[in-house]
Parts: C-alpha cells; structure tokens; sequence
C-alpha cells in the first residue's frame, strides 16, 4: 500500500506534466504497469489514468472559473496534449464543455485573473525546443 500512496503523491505533484503516464507511475510504485492498475483500482476505486484525468479536470474546472485563459491554454496547462481529448473528458465528467462551465460559472463574482500572471503562477511559461537560456560557462 505504501508504494501506491507514493505512486498517487506522484500524480498530485505531478499532474500538469503532459509525459507523466502509466510507465512512468508504475515504475514509481515498483510494479508492472499492469500489476499496477489493477492495485491501483481495487485500492482507490478507479484506474491511475481515470484518477490523473480527475484531478486535471479539477485544477481545469478552478482555472475556468478563475483565470483570464483561452481554453486551449488551459488545456494545455493542465497537461493534456489533444483540446478534442480535453473537452470530451471535461464533459464526461462535468456535464457541460469547458465553455460552458465557464459561461455557467463566471461573471458574477471579482475580475478573472489576467492570463499572464496566471500562466506564471500555474509554470506555464515554458522555453520552447532550443529556446533553453545557457549558462554563460557552457562549452558550444
């Protein structure tokens, strides 16, 4: 059981990390992804991929309400890679697409905060592929 509460911390630490999967967790916990699921499931009740969809949708669902973001950007904030994947899981969970949640949700409360400093908040400001700043002691 323990290894599966250090798989599960993983995925709560971990969950807007688009290359976190199933590999990855098992390997973690010490076990085949396969023996991994099964555990997984018969001790919280759902796989490990059901479980790190939930808790993407969740972060999903407070940024909606909460950040000046487009939906694609907070697709990706969240760590899906597919906005189509996004939003047919977002709505299999909540009932409504993402811009409906938010349409449903907002407007009747403060500002949303302004995109740029949620993205800064939430990390996601990232250095595209060779846009990684070197330290000035590198050798080319």
């Amino acid at each position: 059981m323990r290894q599966l509460r250090l798989a599960k911390d993983a995925m709560d630490r971990d969950w807007a990390d688009p290359g976190l999967d199933l590999a990855a967790v098992a390997a973690h916990a010490g076990y085949s992804r396969f023996h991994f699921v099964r555990a997984f499931k018969e001790a919280y009740g759902e796989t490990p991929g059901q479980y790190l969809t939930h808790r993407r949708i969740e972060r999903a669902e407070d940024l909606l309400r909460t950040a000046d973001l487009s939906v694609t950007e907070i697709c990706l904030l969240v760590g899906f890679s597919s906005l189509g994947t996004f939003s047919t899981r977002f709505k299999a969970w909540t009932g409504l697409t993402p811009s409906e949640y938010r349409t449903k949700h907002v407007g009747r409360g403060a500002a949303l905060i302004p995109g740029c400093y949620a993205m800064l908040w939430a990390g996601g400001f990232r250095s595209g592929p060779g846009g990684a700043q070197r330290n000035s002691g590198e050798a080319d």
